[in-house]
Protein backbone atom coordinates (compact mmCIF):
# COMPACT_ATOMS: atom_id res chain seq x y z
CA UNK A 1 0.00 0.00 0.00
CA UNK A 2 1.09 3.58 -0.67
CA UNK A 3 1.54 6.20 2.04
CA UNK A 4 0.67 9.86 2.42
CA UNK A 5 3.39 12.53 2.57
CA UNK A 6 3.33 12.64 6.37
CA UNK A 7 3.36 8.85 6.68
CA UNK A 8 6.37 8.62 4.33
CA UNK A 9 8.35 11.08 6.46
CA UNK A 10 7.40 9.29 9.69
CA UNK A 11 8.48 5.96 8.20
CA UNK A 12 11.78 7.36 6.96
CA UNK A 13 12.59 9.15 10.20
CA UNK A 14 11.66 6.17 12.39
CA UNK A 15 13.57 3.58 10.36
CA UNK A 16 10.42 1.70 9.35
CA UNK A 17 9.28 0.56 5.91
CA UNK A 18 5.80 1.93 6.55
CA UNK A 19 3.61 3.39 9.29
CA UNK A 20 -0.15 3.46 9.80
CA UNK A 21 -2.39 6.25 11.12
CA UNK A 22 -2.63 5.99 14.89
CA UNK A 23 0.71 4.20 15.22
CA UNK A 24 3.09 5.62 17.82
CA UNK A 25 6.65 5.91 16.52
CA UNK A 26 9.94 7.32 17.73
CA UNK A 27 10.95 9.93 15.19
CA UNK A 28 14.40 11.40 14.62
CA UNK A 29 14.23 15.20 14.57
CA UNK A 30 16.18 17.33 12.10
CA UNK A 31 15.55 20.81 13.51
CA UNK A 32 14.24 22.13 16.83
CA UNK A 33 13.21 25.78 16.96
CA UNK A 34 12.29 27.83 19.98
CA UNK A 35 11.83 31.55 20.65
CA UNK A 36 11.85 34.13 23.41
CA UNK A 37 8.45 33.17 24.86
CA UNK A 38 8.93 29.41 25.16
CA UNK A 39 12.71 29.18 24.97
CA UNK A 40 13.45 30.05 28.60
CA UNK A 41 10.89 27.48 29.79
CA UNK A 42 12.30 24.82 27.49
CA UNK A 43 15.84 25.58 28.68
CA UNK A 44 14.66 25.40 32.29
CA UNK A 45 13.11 21.97 31.76
CA UNK A 46 16.20 20.74 29.91
CA UNK A 47 18.47 21.76 32.78
CA UNK A 48 16.13 20.47 35.49
CA UNK A 49 15.51 17.07 33.92
CA UNK A 50 18.75 16.39 32.05
CA UNK A 51 21.26 18.31 34.15
CA UNK A 52 22.65 21.77 34.74
CA UNK A 53 25.79 20.94 32.75
CA UNK A 54 24.06 18.78 30.13
CA UNK A 55 24.79 19.30 26.44
CA UNK A 56 22.19 19.47 23.67
CA UNK A 57 22.09 16.56 21.21
CA UNK A 58 23.31 18.67 18.27
CA UNK A 59 23.92 22.42 18.59
CA UNK A 60 23.69 22.85 14.80
CA UNK A 61 20.15 21.42 14.78
CA UNK A 62 18.79 23.92 17.29
CA UNK A 63 17.54 27.32 16.12
CA UNK A 64 16.87 30.14 18.61
CA UNK A 65 14.81 33.04 17.28
CA UNK A 66 13.72 35.95 19.50
CA UNK A 67 10.67 37.46 17.81
CA UNK A 68 7.55 37.71 19.99
CA UNK A 69 7.91 40.26 22.82
CA UNK A 70 11.03 42.10 21.71
CA UNK A 71 10.37 45.80 21.21
CA UNK A 72 8.88 46.53 24.60
CA UNK A 73 10.07 48.03 27.87
CA UNK A 74 8.75 44.98 29.75
CA UNK A 75 11.78 43.84 31.75
CA UNK A 76 10.93 40.15 31.80
CA UNK A 77 10.47 40.13 28.04
CA UNK A 78 13.91 41.74 27.60
CA UNK A 79 15.36 39.24 30.08
CA UNK A 80 14.06 36.30 28.02
CA UNK A 81 16.28 37.33 25.11
CA UNK A 82 19.26 37.40 27.48
CA UNK A 83 18.44 33.86 28.63
CA UNK A 84 18.54 32.65 25.03
CA UNK A 85 21.87 34.40 24.47
CA UNK A 86 23.47 32.81 27.54
CA UNK A 87 22.24 29.34 26.51
CA UNK A 88 23.45 29.76 22.92
CA UNK A 89 26.92 30.72 24.19
CA UNK A 90 27.00 27.87 26.71
CA UNK A 91 25.96 25.25 24.13
CA UNK A 92 27.76 26.59 21.06
CA UNK A 93 24.52 27.14 19.15
CA UNK A 94 25.37 29.12 16.03
CA UNK A 95 21.83 29.62 14.76
CA UNK A 96 20.86 32.19 17.37
CA UNK A 97 19.40 35.25 15.67
CA UNK A 98 20.16 37.71 18.43
CA UNK A 99 18.60 41.15 18.77
CA UNK A 100 21.97 42.70 19.55
CA UNK A 101 25.48 42.16 18.19
CA UNK A 102 27.34 42.06 21.51
CA UNK A 103 27.54 38.38 22.58
CA UNK A 104 28.11 39.48 26.16
CA UNK A 105 25.57 42.30 26.20
CA UNK A 106 22.02 42.61 27.45
CA UNK A 107 18.96 43.55 25.41
CA UNK A 108 17.07 46.62 26.52
CA UNK A 109 14.48 48.31 24.33
CA UNK A 110 14.80 52.11 24.18
CA UNK A 111 11.29 53.58 24.33
CA UNK A 112 12.61 57.09 23.77
CA UNK A 113 13.27 56.21 20.12
CA UNK A 114 9.65 55.15 19.61
CA UNK A 115 8.74 51.88 17.97
CA UNK A 116 9.26 53.12 14.42
CA UNK A 117 13.00 53.17 13.75
CA UNK A 118 15.08 49.99 13.67
CA UNK A 119 16.51 48.96 17.04
CA UNK A 120 18.30 45.70 16.34
CA UNK A 121 21.69 44.39 15.28
CA UNK A 122 23.02 42.65 12.18
CA UNK A 123 22.05 39.10 13.15
CA UNK A 124 18.46 39.78 14.14
CA UNK A 125 15.94 38.06 11.88
CA UNK A 126 12.35 38.54 13.04
CA UNK A 127 9.30 36.26 13.00
CA UNK A 128 10.49 32.69 13.55
CA UNK A 129 8.38 30.90 10.94
CA UNK A 130 9.35 33.28 8.15
CA UNK A 131 12.97 33.18 9.31
CA UNK A 132 13.01 29.38 9.27
CA UNK A 133 12.19 29.52 5.56
CA UNK A 134 14.36 32.51 4.62
CA UNK A 135 17.46 31.20 6.38
CA UNK A 136 17.30 27.69 4.94
CA UNK A 137 16.15 25.75 8.00
CA UNK A 138 13.07 24.37 6.19
CA UNK A 139 14.06 21.46 3.97
CA UNK A 140 12.03 18.82 2.12
CA UNK A 141 11.61 15.41 3.73
CA UNK A 142 12.76 16.55 7.15
CA UNK A 143 11.15 16.81 10.59
CA UNK A 144 10.99 20.30 12.08
CA UNK A 145 9.59 20.89 15.54
CA UNK A 146 9.05 24.23 17.24
CA UNK A 147 7.65 25.55 20.49
CA UNK A 148 5.00 27.48 18.59
CA UNK A 149 1.72 26.29 17.14
CA UNK A 150 2.38 27.90 13.75
CA UNK A 151 5.53 25.87 13.18
CA UNK A 152 3.33 24.01 10.69
CA UNK A 153 4.16 26.86 8.26
CA UNK A 154 7.23 24.93 7.13
CA UNK A 155 5.03 22.15 5.75
CA UNK A 156 4.98 24.31 2.62
CA UNK A 157 8.44 22.88 1.97
CA UNK A 158 7.41 19.21 1.79
CA UNK A 159 8.43 18.47 5.37
CA UNK A 160 6.68 17.45 8.59
CA UNK A 161 6.52 20.53 10.80
CA UNK A 162 4.47 20.95 13.94
CA UNK A 163 4.36 22.75 17.26
CA UNK A 164 5.24 21.07 20.56
CA UNK A 165 5.23 22.09 24.22
CA UNK A 166 8.19 23.07 26.35
CA UNK A 167 8.46 19.67 28.05
CA UNK A 168 8.64 17.79 24.75
CA UNK A 169 11.07 20.39 23.44
CA UNK A 170 13.33 19.90 26.46
CA UNK A 171 13.44 16.17 25.73
CA UNK A 172 14.11 16.74 22.02
CA UNK A 173 16.84 19.21 22.93
CA UNK A 174 18.61 16.43 24.81
CA UNK A 175 17.96 13.43 22.55
CA UNK A 176 16.98 14.56 19.06
CA UNK A 177 14.01 12.23 19.23
CA UNK A 178 10.28 12.43 19.93
CA UNK A 179 7.44 9.94 20.28
CA UNK A 180 4.64 10.90 17.88
CA UNK A 181 1.34 9.35 16.93
CA UNK A 182 1.04 9.08 13.16
CA UNK A 183 -1.85 11.37 12.18
CA UNK A 184 -4.52 10.36 9.67
CA UNK A 185 -4.63 12.60 6.60
CA UNK A 186 -7.24 14.84 5.02
CA UNK A 187 -6.38 15.65 1.42
CA UNK A 188 -7.34 18.84 -0.38
CA UNK A 189 -7.14 18.73 -4.17
CA UNK A 190 -6.70 22.28 -5.46
CA UNK A 191 -7.80 22.79 -9.04
CA UNK A 192 -7.26 25.65 -11.53
CA UNK A 193 -6.01 29.04 -10.27
CA UNK A 194 -7.15 32.08 -8.30
CA UNK A 195 -8.72 35.14 -9.86
CA UNK A 196 -7.15 38.60 -9.37
CA UNK A 197 -7.25 39.90 -5.77
CA UNK A 198 -8.22 36.49 -4.42
CA UNK A 199 -5.30 35.22 -2.35
CA UNK A 200 -3.90 32.18 -0.57
CA UNK A 201 -5.38 33.49 2.68
CA UNK A 202 -8.81 33.19 1.07
CA UNK A 203 -8.08 29.54 0.26
CA UNK A 204 -7.25 28.55 3.80
CA UNK A 205 -10.06 30.64 5.34
CA UNK A 206 -12.44 28.98 2.90
CA UNK A 207 -11.21 25.53 3.93
CA UNK A 208 -11.39 26.26 7.67
CA UNK A 209 -14.88 27.64 7.20
CA UNK A 210 -15.82 24.46 5.34
CA UNK A 211 -14.50 21.89 7.84
CA UNK A 212 -14.62 24.00 11.03
CA UNK A 213 -11.88 25.28 13.31
CA UNK A 214 -11.65 21.80 14.84
CA UNK A 215 -12.36 19.88 11.65
CA UNK A 216 -8.81 18.57 11.22
CA UNK A 217 -7.96 17.90 14.86
CA UNK A 218 -4.76 15.83 15.03
CA UNK A 219 -4.83 15.21 11.30
CA UNK A 220 -2.38 16.00 8.54
CA UNK A 221 -3.76 18.45 5.99
CA UNK A 222 -2.19 17.42 2.69
CA UNK A 223 -2.54 19.64 -0.37
CA UNK A 224 -2.27 18.45 -3.95
CA UNK A 225 -3.65 18.87 -7.44
CA UNK A 226 -2.76 21.13 -10.36
CA UNK A 227 -3.72 24.19 -8.31
CA UNK A 228 -0.69 23.72 -6.05
CA UNK A 229 1.59 24.20 -9.06
CA UNK A 230 0.19 27.71 -9.51
CA UNK A 231 0.86 28.66 -5.87
CA UNK A 232 4.14 30.39 -5.03
CA UNK A 233 6.07 29.36 -1.92
CA UNK A 234 4.75 32.35 0.04
CA UNK A 235 1.22 31.21 -0.81
CA UNK A 236 1.92 27.69 0.39
CA UNK A 237 3.41 29.05 3.60
CA UNK A 238 0.23 31.05 4.26
CA UNK A 239 -1.92 27.96 3.78
CA UNK A 240 0.27 25.57 5.79
CA UNK A 241 0.60 28.19 8.53
CA UNK A 242 -3.11 28.06 9.31
CA UNK A 243 -3.49 24.27 9.35
CA UNK A 244 -3.43 24.57 13.14
CA UNK A 245 -6.44 26.90 12.95
CA UNK A 246 -8.45 23.88 11.78
CA UNK A 247 -6.93 21.80 14.58
CA UNK A 248 -4.48 20.15 12.18
CA UNK A 249 -1.35 18.41 13.38
CA UNK A 250 0.43 19.69 10.30
CA UNK A 251 -0.06 20.99 6.79
CA UNK A 252 2.09 19.67 3.94
CA UNK A 253 2.64 20.29 0.23
CA UNK A 254 4.24 18.19 -2.50
CA UNK A 255 7.78 18.93 -3.65
CA UNK A 256 8.30 20.64 -7.01
CA UNK A 257 10.69 22.95 -8.87
CA UNK A 258 9.46 25.99 -6.93
CA UNK A 259 10.32 24.25 -3.66
CA UNK A 260 13.76 23.29 -4.92
CA UNK A 261 14.52 26.79 -6.19
CA UNK A 262 13.47 28.47 -2.93
CA UNK A 263 15.38 26.05 -0.70
CA UNK A 264 18.49 26.23 -2.89
CA UNK A 265 18.49 30.04 -2.70
CA UNK A 266 17.76 30.16 1.05
CA UNK A 267 20.41 27.64 2.06
CA UNK A 268 23.02 29.26 -0.19
CA UNK A 269 22.27 32.73 1.21
CA UNK A 270 22.43 31.59 4.83
CA UNK A 271 25.10 28.91 4.52
CA UNK A 272 22.79 26.31 6.05
CA UNK A 273 22.65 22.62 5.15
CA UNK A 274 21.68 22.22 1.50
CA UNK A 275 21.21 18.43 1.23
CA UNK A 276 17.73 16.96 1.56
CA UNK A 277 15.54 14.09 0.38
CA UNK A 278 12.01 15.12 -0.65
CA UNK A 279 9.08 12.75 -0.40
CA UNK A 280 6.90 12.15 -3.43
CA UNK A 281 3.14 12.56 -3.26
CA UNK A 282 0.95 9.62 -4.19
CA UNK A 283 -2.67 10.65 -4.61
CA UNK A 284 -3.81 7.03 -4.39
CA UNK A 285 -2.72 6.80 -0.74
CA UNK A 286 -5.60 6.16 1.65
CA UNK A 287 -6.90 9.22 3.50
CA UNK A 288 -9.69 9.96 5.98
CA UNK A 289 -11.36 12.42 3.62
CA UNK A 290 -10.70 14.21 0.36
CA UNK A 291 -12.03 17.56 -0.85
CA UNK A 292 -11.82 19.07 -4.32
CA UNK A 293 -11.58 22.86 -4.39
CA UNK A 294 -11.91 24.86 -7.61
CA UNK A 295 -9.71 27.89 -6.95
CA UNK A 296 -11.27 29.82 -9.84
CA UNK A 297 -14.60 29.86 -7.98
CA UNK A 298 -13.27 31.27 -4.71
CA UNK A 299 -13.79 34.91 -3.77
CA UNK A 300 -12.46 37.12 -0.98
CA UNK A 301 -13.62 35.99 2.45
CA UNK A 302 -13.11 36.99 6.06
CA UNK A 303 -13.26 35.14 9.37
CA UNK A 304 -15.26 37.07 11.93
CA UNK A 305 -14.77 37.04 15.69
CA UNK A 306 -14.45 34.76 17.67
CA UNK A 307 -12.71 31.99 15.68
CA UNK A 308 -11.02 31.34 12.30
CA UNK A 309 -13.88 29.09 11.19
CA UNK A 310 -16.44 31.90 11.30
CA UNK A 311 -16.17 32.48 7.55
CA UNK A 312 -18.16 35.09 5.64
CA UNK A 313 -18.05 36.40 2.08
CA UNK A 314 -16.34 39.80 2.21
CA UNK A 315 -18.96 41.48 0.01
CA UNK A 316 -21.66 40.40 2.45
CA UNK A 317 -19.96 42.20 5.36
CA UNK A 318 -20.03 45.77 4.08
CA UNK A 319 -22.06 46.87 7.10
CA UNK A 320 -19.31 45.90 9.54
CA UNK A 321 -17.30 48.95 10.57
CA UNK A 322 -13.69 48.60 11.59
CA UNK A 323 -11.65 50.75 13.98
CA UNK A 324 -8.22 49.81 12.66
CA UNK A 325 -6.35 47.60 10.20
CA UNK A 326 -3.15 45.58 10.53
CA UNK A 327 -0.73 43.90 8.12
CA UNK A 328 2.02 41.68 9.46
CA UNK A 329 2.82 38.32 11.11
CA UNK A 330 4.08 34.96 9.83
CA UNK A 331 0.84 34.61 7.89
CA UNK A 332 0.58 38.05 6.34
CA UNK A 333 3.87 39.92 6.76
CA UNK A 334 5.89 38.54 3.85
CA UNK A 335 7.04 40.62 0.87
CA UNK A 336 4.31 39.24 -1.38
CA UNK A 337 1.70 40.14 1.24
CA UNK A 338 2.86 43.74 1.37
CA UNK A 339 3.01 43.88 -2.41
CA UNK A 340 -0.63 42.75 -2.67
CA UNK A 341 -1.57 45.33 -0.02
CA UNK A 342 0.27 48.06 -1.94
CA UNK A 343 -1.42 47.13 -5.21
CA UNK A 344 -4.79 47.90 -3.62
CA UNK A 345 -3.83 50.85 -1.44
CA UNK A 346 -1.79 52.81 -4.01
CA UNK A 347 -3.39 56.14 -4.82
CA UNK A 348 -5.69 56.01 -1.78
CA UNK A 349 -5.58 57.06 1.86
CA UNK A 350 -6.53 54.84 4.78
CA UNK A 351 -9.69 55.86 6.62
CA UNK A 352 -8.78 54.12 9.89
CA UNK A 353 -5.49 53.78 11.79
CA UNK A 354 -3.52 51.13 9.92
CA UNK A 355 -0.36 49.44 11.15
CA UNK A 356 2.28 47.60 9.13
CA UNK A 357 4.95 45.27 10.54
CA UNK A 358 7.39 43.42 8.24
CA UNK A 359 7.84 39.82 9.34
CA UNK A 360 11.63 39.88 9.14
CA UNK A 361 14.61 42.12 8.64
CA UNK A 362 15.01 40.67 5.14
CA UNK A 363 11.39 41.56 4.36
CA UNK A 364 12.07 45.12 5.54
CA UNK A 365 15.02 45.44 3.17
CA UNK A 366 12.97 44.17 0.24
CA UNK A 367 10.03 46.47 1.00
CA UNK A 368 12.36 49.43 0.83
CA UNK A 369 14.08 48.29 -2.36
CA UNK A 370 11.23 46.65 -4.31
CA UNK A 371 9.66 49.18 -6.63
CA UNK A 372 6.12 49.37 -7.92
CA UNK A 373 6.34 52.03 -10.58
CA UNK A 374 8.37 54.94 -9.23
CA UNK A 375 7.81 54.17 -5.54
CA UNK A 376 9.03 51.46 -3.20
CA UNK A 377 6.42 49.26 -1.57
CA UNK A 378 7.38 50.86 1.74
CA UNK A 379 6.73 54.38 0.48
CA UNK A 380 3.43 53.44 -1.16
CA UNK A 381 2.12 52.31 2.21
CA UNK A 382 3.59 55.30 4.04
CA UNK A 383 2.07 57.74 1.54
CA UNK A 384 -1.30 56.06 2.03
CA UNK A 385 -1.13 56.85 5.75
CA UNK A 386 -0.06 53.44 7.04
CA UNK A 387 1.99 53.62 10.26
CA UNK A 388 5.00 51.41 9.65
CA UNK A 389 7.69 50.09 11.98
CA UNK A 390 11.14 48.95 10.93
CA UNK A 391 11.22 46.63 13.94
CA UNK A 392 10.33 43.32 12.34
CA UNK A 393 8.61 41.03 14.83
CA UNK A 394 5.38 39.30 15.79
CA UNK A 395 4.26 42.63 17.31
CA UNK A 396 0.51 42.77 18.01
CA UNK A 397 -0.39 39.37 16.53
CA UNK A 398 -0.07 37.83 19.99
CA UNK A 399 -1.08 40.95 21.91
CA UNK A 400 1.97 41.34 24.10
CA UNK A 401 2.77 44.04 26.67
CA UNK A 402 0.74 47.24 26.40
CA UNK A 403 3.52 49.15 24.61
CA UNK A 404 3.64 46.60 21.76
CA UNK A 405 3.37 48.20 18.32
CA UNK A 406 -0.17 48.01 16.93
CA UNK A 407 -1.65 46.37 20.04
CA UNK A 408 -5.32 46.99 20.79
CA UNK A 409 -5.46 48.48 24.28
CA UNK A 410 -9.20 49.10 24.29
CA UNK A 411 -12.30 47.43 22.83
CA UNK A 412 -11.94 47.84 19.07
CA UNK A 413 -12.52 45.95 15.84
CA UNK A 414 -9.41 45.27 13.77
CA UNK A 415 -9.23 43.64 10.36
CA UNK A 416 -5.91 41.84 10.14
CA UNK A 417 -3.70 39.64 7.97
CA UNK A 418 -2.82 37.57 11.05
CA UNK A 419 -3.92 34.01 11.77
CA UNK A 420 -5.95 33.82 14.97
CA UNK A 421 -8.92 35.77 16.26
CA UNK A 422 -9.98 34.28 19.57
CA UNK A 423 -11.01 36.83 22.23
CA UNK A 424 -8.10 38.99 23.38
CA UNK A 425 -5.71 37.65 20.76
CA UNK A 426 -4.39 41.08 19.72
CA UNK A 427 -4.65 42.79 23.07
CA UNK A 428 -7.73 43.93 24.98
CA UNK A 429 -9.96 41.03 25.99
CA UNK A 430 -13.03 42.79 24.54
CA UNK A 431 -11.38 43.63 21.23
CA UNK A 432 -12.41 41.75 18.08
CA UNK A 433 -10.24 40.57 15.20
CA UNK A 434 -11.44 39.94 11.65
CA UNK A 435 -9.06 37.75 9.65
CA UNK A 436 -8.58 38.55 5.97
CA UNK A 437 -6.08 38.58 3.12
CA UNK A 438 -3.69 41.52 2.64
CA UNK A 439 -5.78 42.71 -0.33
CA UNK A 440 -9.00 42.63 1.69
CA UNK A 441 -7.34 44.36 4.66
CA UNK A 442 -6.09 47.14 2.36
CA UNK A 443 -9.52 47.65 0.78
CA UNK A 444 -11.19 47.72 4.18
CA UNK A 445 -8.67 50.24 5.51
CA UNK A 446 -9.57 52.55 2.63
CA UNK A 447 -13.32 52.31 3.21
CA UNK A 448 -13.49 51.91 6.98
CA UNK A 449 -15.75 48.88 6.60
CA UNK A 450 -15.11 45.31 5.50
CA UNK A 451 -14.59 45.59 1.75
CA UNK A 452 -14.00 43.22 -1.14
CA UNK A 453 -10.69 44.30 -2.75
CA UNK A 454 -12.22 43.80 -6.19
CA UNK A 455 -14.45 46.81 -5.43
CA UNK A 456 -11.50 49.21 -5.16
Amino acid sequence: MTMTLTEKIFAKKSGKTRVEPGENVWVNVDVLMTHDVCGPGTIGIFKREIGEDAKVWNPDSIVLIPDHYIFTTDEKSNRNVDILRAFAKEQGIKYFYDVIDDPNGKWRYDASKENITKQYGSRYAGVCHTTIAERGHARPGEVLLGTDSHTCTAGAFNEFATGIGNTDAGFVMATGKILLKTPPTIRFILEKSLNPRVMAKDIILWIIGMIGFDGATYKAMEFGGDGTNWLEMDDRMTIANMAIEAGGKNGIFPFDDKTAKYVSFATARAGTKSEYEPVEQNLSAKVDAEYNIDLSKLEPVVALHPNPGNRRIARECGDIKIDRAYIGSCTGGKVSDFYAFAEVIEGHRVKVPTFGVPATSLVLKELKSTMRGEKSIWNILADAGVTLTENASCAACLGGPEDTFGRMNKPEICISTTNRNFPGRMGHIESKVILASPATVAASAIKGVVTDPRDI
